[in-house]
């Protein structure tokens, strides 16, 4: 399925000044996921922020909910590593549209990295956003047998398929390796891609020991709606909100919620979803839309992010941060990054149910912890609000669109780095 939707200001017209500075004709594209995931959430905000700061917007969306027999099962793994009838709606779309500039998100299965080189053909600078780990890793994750690993971050991709890494699929494993393969050898990452933004400074460390150019990856997390002051009032138990799936740290989380003072209650739904049921101090109250998250969030003590993997950027600490609710994370990967020790949160070790449950009793019971809340929200207004993330998107953009033009190169037909 191809969806295209289009965001432009009144009085649109090519690349026209706009409050003082260039309005841009930006193509967006992105191949959305069957579960709908924090990602698909962060294009269309990120979509509705550009449209909204005045430029010309045109989101070209696949999604995955087509791919639905054994068949198209087979057809998609044999052409994920250039999947032709992605790239050449991708095409006809900017030749329809004539963007300054094309932004990237996830590309698998149905666009593939090779999107890049005939859009580049066509003149328009390319931004590819990296949202996970794929363009070096199966599972996207940086991870496997519930611990971190980085076997085929400069090495060969044949482990991925050794281990099954792509959800235990021999075939679904090689699809993928033979996709990070192909754009290795094919200089993809070097040379069709004008800029590359990663969402933390962790990330982009991971992405340069991977072989992407690190003079062209920016630093730029996801936007959020601000909404508004934090409520005033006690607060009180730790709140979980999120997949409730291995890599989140769950099952730490069921054993730190046995040694825990703090009652915790858990949003969410996932595989481990039935094992979690009954577990001691560990409320379920299943799924619930964004409102009813925030409303949660807003009067807990704190959010617990316990992950094992190496997360991307997970939205739920900006949402925690935006209600003025720290948050206690595992010391792994971004995340000690992204929560400020005694700061915005508490840090603990990663897979320790022992660590986590000082921590969660720690700030649960620390006077402090409102302190902690009113530094999440300022941490949240310098870094995560709409406005000032899609700024950043736009240097980016600036930054792309003149390294293109410095080239010099008149388009080379389309297709020319396509086989």
């Amino acid at each position: 399925m191809i969806a295209t939707s289009t965001a432009r200001p009144p009085g649109d017209g090519p690349s026209s000044p706009a409050g003082g500075r260039d309005r841009l004709r930006i193509l967006v594209l992105h191949n959305r996921y069957q579960v709908r995931g924090g990602e698909d959430a962060v294009v269309e905000r990120e979509v509705a922020g550009l449209a909204g700061a005045g430029h010309a917007v045109e989101a070209l969306i696949l999604d995955n909910a087509a791919i639905r027999t054994p068949l198209d099962k087979l057809r998609v793994a044999y052409e994920a590593p250039h999947a032709p009838a992605g790239i050449a709606a991708a095409v006809a779309a900017a030749r329809a549209f004539a963007p300054d500039v094309v932004h990237v998100h996830n590309t698998f299965p149905l666009l593939s990295p090779g999107v890049h080189a005939p859009l580049r053909a066509l003149g328009a600078a390319t931004v590819q956003s990296l949202h996970n780990f794929r363009v070096t890793c199966a599972n996207g994750l940086l991870m496997r047998d519930g611990h971190p690993c980085e076997l085929c971050l400069g090495g060969s991709v044949l482990h991925a398929v050794r281990h099954r890494c792509y959800r235990g699929s021999t075939v679904g494993s090689l699809a993928v390796a033979r996709m990070i393969a192909r754009h290795r050898r094919l200089g993809t990452w070097r040379c069709d891609v004008d800029r590359f933004i990663a969402l933390t400074g962790f990330a982009r460390d991971r992405f340069i020991a991977a072989g992407l150019p690190a003079d062209r990856i920016r630093v730029k997390p996801n936007g959020l709606a601000d909404p508004g002051p934090p409520p005033a009032g006690a607060r009180s138990g730790i709140l979980f909100a999120g997949r409730l799936s291995a890599e989140k740290g769950v099952m730490v989380l069921a054993a730190a919620a046995a040694l825990a003072r703090a009652p915790i209650t858990v949003i969410g739904d996932g595989p481990l979803a039935a094992e979690l049921r009954g577990r001691p101090n560990l409320t379920l109250l299943g799924s619930r839309d964004s409102e009813g998250v925030r409303r949660a969030m807003a009067v807990a003590a704190a959010v617990v992010v316990p992950s094992i993997c190496y997360e991307g950027l997970p939205m739920v600490i900006p949402e925690a941060f935006a209600v003025g609710t720290p948050v206690v994370a595992s010391r792994i990967g971004a995340l000690g990054d992204l929560v400020g020790d005694g700061v915005t949160g508490l840090l603990a070790e990663p897979g320790d149910p022992v660590s986590l449950a000082a921590a969660l009793d720690r700030i649960h019971a620390d006077p402090g912890a409102r302190r902690m809340g009113e530094a999440a929200r300022a941490a949240y207004l310098r870094d995560w609000v709409d406005a000032a993330v899609t700024e950043r998107a736009l240097a980016i953009y600036r930054e792309a669109i003149a390294a293109r033009r410095a080239e010099g190169a008149a388009p080379a037909a389309v297709g020319a780095r396509a086989g």
